[in-house]
């Protein structure tokens, strides 16, 4: 695995994105899971790979990291485990588009969770973004009370508070190694679908989509991310991660024929415009 340290960091981003993008279509491909099986084995597959992957690159070393991450990284991985439940759940409960899209906003709340929690100051261009981006969601959010979704929508915003809550303890402690916080995150996810799923009897092409959904969907894709981010701008992360917001309702629509209401696009438009007008914004982050 240590040959993804040398690929550029932007491509590895785009392949994040990508690998991640595929996560609505694998959901829908689901025969018989409920929402908690997709969890259980999503987060189980999920699992095994993040800890190949630690192995991997730190040897003898790996529980003495994940143990040096200390409270922080359970947290963190406690945090984020929500987002892994919250994204099961609302591909369940309404479009892809409209979760991806919601996910997007992940930048503006950073910049949300920043000034209030580490006293940062939000440029002008930064708080035009912000305004955009919530009224993207606003949108969609004001149009899925008619349509049904609104509860799908609403869970996907936990999505990129979560993540933003996750930056946050991260910026708290820099000596932090997120790889130790996902692979908490991993342990409370399977914990949850473990006690939630009321059989464990699934059929070869769920456990498939498990397999899919949690080694080359999710771990594959926040390990590009992961590694990707170290090398690249905070504004160029951004824009390469639209990959996923662009994609993600691709898919769906190719092979499974969803067509999200025109709302959608309209308040999709509007959070992209934001993340781009964001990628403008020259303020330079510095960490605690």
């Amino acid at each position: 695995m240590q040959f993804l340290y040398k690929i550029p960091g932007y491509i590895l981003l785009l392949f994040g994105g990508f690998c991640l993008s595929w996560g609505g279509f694998i959901v829908r491909s689901f025969e018989e899971a409920t929402v908690w099986e997709m969890l259980f084995l999503r987060s189980f597959f999920f699992l095994l790979a993040l800890i190949v992957f630690l192995i991997s690159i730190y040897k003898k070393n790996t529980i003495k990291i994940i143990k040096d991450s200390g409270f922080p990284g359970v947290l963190g991985g406690f945090v984020l485990s929500f987002s892994f439940v919250a994204f099961v759940l609302a591909m369940n409960s309404t479009t892809v588009a409209n979760v991806v899209f919601i996910i997007s906003t992940q930048t503006m709340f950073l910049a949300i969770f920043g000034y209030f929690y580490l006293k940062e100051k939000v440029s002008v261009i930064g708080s035009i973004s912000i305004f955009l981006a919530m009224s993207g969601i606003a949108i969609m959010v004001g149009d899925s009370i008619s349509s049904g979704s609104l509860f799908g929508n609403l869970v996907s915003l936990a999505i990129p508070i979560n993540f933003a809550i996750l930056v946050m303890i991260i910026r708290k402690n820099t000596n932090l190694d997120m790889v130790p916080a996902i692979f908490y995150s991993g342990v409370f996810s399977l914990i949850y679908g473990f006690f939630l799923t009321e059989s464990f009897e699934f059929t070869g092409h769920d456990i498939l989509m498990g397999f899919l959904l949690g080694v080359p969907q999710l771990a594959l894709g926040f390990i590009c991310i992961t590694i990707g981010s170290r090398t690249t701008a905070s504004a160029t992360v951004g824009l390469l991660m639209l990959m996923e917001t662009l994609c993600a309702p691709i898919w769906v629509w190719l092979f499974l024929n969803e067509i999200p209401p025109l709302s959608v696009f309209i308040g999709g438009a509007v959070i992209i415009s934001a993340i781009i007008l964001k990628s403008f914004d020259k303020k330079k982050v510095t960490l605690t």
